[in-house]
């Protein structure tokens, strides 16, 4: 099931994964940044009740995923996965196409 690829390929899987990278760290920079004023504005405009917690967390969890999957810590999710998947798809339009010739 291994593809040989062409100098071209491999070089626009490569630029792909250095961009998915890039989103990520634009992400986590985002996400760093604007809490960070969540937690001036609110310490600032009502310390007794500490709301930034709820945008930290949840946000947090997504900047999580996103690193997960970027940086494919899940081997059974990545590439691999996504190429078997697309021939299972397209072997069934195939086969569906052909049912009815």
């Amino acid at each position: 099931m291994e593809r040989n690829l062409s100098d071209e390929e491999k070089y626009i899987q490569a630029k792909k994964k250095v961009e998915n990278i890039k989103g990520f760290y634009g992400n986590l920079l985002a996400y760093i940044l604007v809490n960070a004023i969540l937690i001036f504005i609110n310490l600032y405009t009502s310390p007794s009740y500490l709301w930034f917690f709820w945008p930290l967390m949840w946000w947090g969890v997504g900047v999580v995923f996103h690193g997960l999957k970027v940086f494919e810590v899940f081997p059974g999710m990545g590439k691999e996965w996504e190429e078997r998947k697309i021939k299972e798809f397209m072997e069934k339009e195939k086969q569906n196409k052909n049912k009815w010739k």
